[in-house]
């Protein structure tokens, strides 16, 4: 027990020595050598399968690279869509289009998926996943736009 001046306080877990060259188990490292970029963007407008208040549809293939020496598996995503508007839609879950990949040094995962909106938005998206050592990691996909064209 330590006192600060009428303040007392109790160590209440053993200290521990934190090893400087390695990242805490719990801390989400960006793995050099994994890359994830957006490979095409495709605009579609209107048509019955698109709700009427957000006619417009975005197609997005992307494709994540590992060049590290590490295999990964990839368990799920982030993406926060900043709308025109202001407003913001974040999106996080478990697995990439129902998939948790397993890439090994020089392997790929391409997929793509599609978001409906009714303005134009701004998109930025993380993968999340964990190496061969259990290590946690995370590859951010670059932010790109999504413009509806002018008709």
């Amino acid at each position: 027990m330590s006192a600060f001046g009428r303040w007392a306080f109790k160590e209440v877990a053993p200290r521990r020595k934190l090893r400087s060259f390695l990242p805490l188990p719990s801390e989400s490292i960006e793995l050099p050598g994994l890359t994830a970029q957006l490979d095409k963007l495709v605009y579609h407008h209107g048509g019955p399968s698109l709700p009427p208040d957000k006619p417009h549809a975005f197609v997005y293939f992307v494709t994540i690279k590992n060049e590290s020496d590490r295999t990964v598996r990839l368990l799920g995503r982030k993406w926060v869509v900043i709308q025109a508007d202001g407003s913001r839609l974040v999106i996080e879950g478990d697995k990439i289009v129902g998939e948790t990949p397993r890439l090994a040094p020089g392997e790929q995962f391409s997929y793509n998926s599609y978001h409906v909106t009714n303005c134009d938005a701004e998109v930025r998206g993380c993968f999340h996943g964990v190496d061969d050592h259990g290590q946690k990691i995370h590859v951010a996909l670059p932010p790109f736009n999504m413009t509806v064209p002018n008709e």
